[in-house]
């Protein structure tokens, strides 16, 4: 099937899960993860309609970039970013949503107030604690999201989680509905009810994340099929 083909199936299946849940479909924004996908997959997937890109790496963000890859998308950065590749991806993707750290969020703004512009973040959850993973713990979230307010080059527009990998068909529900509940608490105690994006759910869960309440989900071998990786 071809990419156009593939995301039409998405957007079905999407729906259908937004309507189970009670919800409006149209609320609901849907990212291609586009790791390790060219150009060419990039501009087949905006000509189909995908409501913004999104990238794990930043080598491949910048070469993707030079060919002019994500004209008529926002960009994202969905991946792990270290700091010294911040001012690599400030000002150049729309939504940073991996921000997982204090001194990261700092070196955000650190670099955005350089250009003199306010960078948009989320917030990601370390929902499972996972060593291997980064993101914030959740009894530590509240107190970052406010830590986060008081700087002036990044505005947190939501939150971030990626869970552990599901042992059992939608055992990922339960992570995601403790994440929407932090995004609820956090939106409306912190930030006025200003949050726009909780972003969860992948190729293999994103109906649950939607029932959860996600309201942008990322998704790549779904869209673009399975990834050819490099040995």
């Amino acid at each position: 099937m071809s990419i156009a083909e593939n995301m039409a199936a998405i957007r079905a299946r999407m729906a259908r899960a937004a309507l189970a849940a009670g919800r409006d479909p149209a609320e609901i924004l849907l990212v291609g993860a586009s790791k390790m996908n060219g150009a060419a997959a990039c501009r087949e997937a905006i000509a189909a309609g995908i409501d913004a890109l999104g990238e794990n790496r930043v080598q491949e963000m910048t070469a993707k970039l030079a060919e002019n890859a994500y004209d008529g998308a926002p960009l994202h950065f969905i991946g792990h970013l270290q700091r010294n590749k911040v001012r690599q991806v400030v000002g150049r993707a729309a939504l940073i949503q991996s921000v997982g750290s204090l001194e990261l969020l700092t070196e955000i703004d650190r670099q955005a107030e350089k250009l003199s512009l306010v960078q948009d973040v989320l917030l990601e959850v370390n929902i499972g604690g996972e060593e291997s993973k980064s993101g914030f713990a959740p009894d530590g979230l509240y107190a970052a999201a406010e830590t986060a307010r008081t700087f002036s080059h990044v505005c947190v527009r939501g939150l971030m989680t990626i869970p552990p990998v599901e042992a059992v068909p939608h055992g990922n529900l339960p992570y995601f509905e403790k994440v929407a509940q932090l995004y609820v608490d956090i939106s409306r105690n912190l930030y006025d009810n200003g949050f726009k994006y909780l972003s969860m759910g992948m190729s293999g869960d994103f109906e649950d994340a939607i029932s959860a309440g996600a309201t942008m989900v990322r998704v790549g071998s779904a869209i673009f099929g399975h990834r050819q990786y490099q040995h």
